[in-house]
């Protein structure tokens, strides 16, 4: 999924790397280690908690870390999958591609994609300022 933002690739990296920033867009609480190897921890809602780690750290154009779920009934366990997020200028705005990959099914990759395009939606709305 592609989508344009109203904000510099500097000012959206950070909603991928930093808790009190990812928090206003996914989660009620984030634990974030963004290096190599290091934690990626975000609980949604209180119920679905998202775990891996984070694999490449490349700021401001780039962040990969692996996904999955610690509680619930999802088949993706954590760090299962990976998540790829790359950040491209266009003019004043960027365009964030996320690609999920490694989901075990298609009906996975639907939940997941539906998801996505939910939390992308909050992300442009708050990387631009809303």
């Amino acid at each position: 999924m592609a989508t344009r933002i109203e904000a510099s690739p500097e000012a959206i990296f950070g909603f991928f790397t930093e808790p009190d920033k990812m928090i206003q867009w996914m989660g009620r609480e984030a634990q974030l280690d963004p290096r190599p190897g290091g934690l990626f921890h975000c609980d949604v809602n209180g119920r679905s908690i998202a775990s891996g780690s984070f694999l490449e750290v490349d700021p401001p154009r780039k962040v990969v870390f692996s996904f999955g779920w610690e509680k619930g009934e999802s088949v993706v366990e954590p760090g299962a999958s990976t998540v790829e997020v790359t950040l491209e200028p266009d003019g004043d705005a960027t365009v964030v591609r996320l690609v999920h990959r490694d989901l075990p099914s298609e009906d996975a990759a639907s939940s997941h994609r539906e998801g996505w395009s939910h939390y992308i939606d909050r992300l442009v709305v708050v990387a631009a300022g809303g």
